[in-house]
C-alpha cells in the first residue's frame, strides 16, 4: 500500500465511508516497500515528497535533501500509524478477481485468502509499474549464480563482497544501484544498449535553516507547486535556450548542475519542446561525462548522439561514471529498466 493508497483510505474515511484495502506485502510502503535495492532514493526533494494534511508536513523531520528508501519507508509506516490506517488493510493478500454487477451497481472482490467483499466502489491503487519485467535473454534460466530484480529486492539485503556482478540496463534504478554495488563488488560489468544521462542530485544532510524555511512557507509553496504540470516546485526560466548566448547558456546550466536534481530541466523553457534547444543541454551533459571518464572509448559509449532515448535526472552520475571508466566494461546488450521507473524529468540526446 503506497502513498496513493494510504491517502485514498484516509480520504474515504473522511467521507464517512467504510473501506478495506488489500496489500500483497506484509507492510505499507508500496514502491518503497518492494524497491530496497542498494542506493534507492527519491528524485524529488524530501521537503516536497510528503503529505500536506493533518500537520504531517510540519511534524515530520527529514534527515537529507533527497531521502533514501529506508527513511521513506519509515515515513510511510509513521503515516499509517498516525492515522490508524492498518486496521483497514489486509496484508499478504492478493486480489484474484473483481466483478461489477450492473443491476446491483456493486463490486464483488475475491482474494487468495478466501475473502469475498461486496462494495459500492472499487479503487485500483496498484500503480502503473507494479509488475516486474524480467529480461528475455536466451539461456538466462541456465545461469548458475544468484539473480536479483530491483523491484523485488531481498529485505535482508545482499552482500556483493568479493563477487563478480553484472547489471543489466542503465535505467533509473540501475543508475542508483550501480555506484553502490561497484564500491562493494570485486568486479562490476554493466550491460547496456544506450547510456542514460544523469544530473547529480547534490544530495546533502538536511539543515535546520532549510527545513524551517520550507515549513514557514509550506502553504504558499504547495499552492504554487499545484500550478505546475509536475506538481514539483522549482525555479522556472521563461527564456528559450536558443535566445541565450553560449556564455549565458553555460552559466545557467552550470548553476543548475551545481544545485542538482530535476530543476536542471527548467534551465530554459523549450528544452522539452525544441530539439535544437535540447541539444544544447545534452551537449553540456556530454562534456561533464567526458571530463570524468578517463577511457575515451567508454566515454564515447556514455555520450550517445544518434540513438534517442529517455535520459533521467538522478543522483550519483559522477560516482557511476568514475566506476564505469575505471572498472566496468560496457556491452551492446538489450537494455532493461529494472524495478520501478521513478518519476523524473527527461533529457533527450541529440
Amino acid at each position: 500500500m503506497g502513498f496513493a493508497g494510504l491517502y485514498m483510505l484516509h480520504r474515504l474515511r473522511g467521507l464517512g465511508l467504510s473501506a478495506v484495502a488489500f496489500e500483497a506485502g506484509d507492510d505499507v510502503g508500496g514502491t518503497w516497500y518492494w524497491n530496497r535495492y542498494p542506493g534507492a532514493r527519491c528524485d524529488v526533494e524530501s521537503m516536497q515528497y510528503s503529505f500536506s494534511f493533518a500537520d504531517l508536513q510540519q511534524q515530520w523531520r527529514w534527515s537529507e535533501r533527497y531521502a533514501a528508501q529506508p527513511e521513506i519507508l519509515t515515513y510511510a509506516r509513521h503515516v499509517a500509524e498516525r492515522l490508524d490506517l492498518k486496521r483497514d488493510i489486509r496484508f499478504e493478500t492478493r486480489v484474484l478477481s473483481a466483478h461489477f454487477d450492473e443491476a446491483a451497481a456493486r463490486w464483488t472482490v475475491r482474494t487468495d485468502r478466501g475473502d469475498r467483499v461486496s462494495a459500492r466502489f472499487c479503487v485500483m491503487a496498484t500503480g502503473c509499474l507494479s509488475t516486474a519485467k524480467l529480461p528475455e535473454i536466451p539461456g538466462v534460466a541456465s545461469f548458475a549464480g544468484p539473480t536479483y530484480h530491483t523491484g523485488a529486492w531481498p529485505h535482508e539485503g545482499v552482500d556483493f563482497s568479493g563477487q563478480r556482478v553484472g547489471v543489466i540496463g542503465t535505467g533509473s534504478s540501475a543508475i542508483q544501484a550501480i555506484p553502490v554495488i561497484a564500491r562493494q563488488a570485486a568486479h562490476l560489468t554493466v550491460f547496456q544498449r544506450t547510456a542514460n544521462f544523469s544530473v547529480p542530485a547534490q544530495n546533502r544532510p538536511m539543515t535546520p535553516d532549510y527545513e524551517a524555511g520550507w515549513k514557514a512557507e509550506y502553504a504558499e509553496r504547495r499552492r504554487r507547486a499545484k500550478e505546475l504540470r509536475t506538481g514539483i516546485l522549482l525555479v522556472l526560466n521563461d527564456k528559450s535556450a536558443l535566445a541565450a548566448t553560449e556564455d549565458e547558456r553555460r552559466a545557467e546550466y552550470e548553476t543548475r548542475w551545481e544545485n542538482g536534481g530535476i530543476p536542471f530541466m527548467a534551465a530554459f523553457n523549450d528544452l522539452l519542446l525544441n530539439k535544437a534547444a535540447n541539444d544544447t543541454a545534452a551537449e553540456f551533459v556530454r562534456e561533464k561525462i567526458r571530463a570524468i571518464v578517463r577511457d575515451p572509448a567508454v566515454a564515447e559509449m556514455l555520450t550517445p548522439k544518434d540513438h534517442p532515448r529517455r535520459h533521467r535526472l538522478f543522483r550519483d552520475v559522477q560516482p557511476r561514471q568514475r566506476h564505469a571508466g575505471r572498472r566496468a566494461p560496457f556491452a551492446d546488450h538489450g537494455d532493461h529498466r529494472p524495478g520501478r521507473d521513478d518519476d523524473g524529468s527527461e533529457l533527450q540526446p541529440g
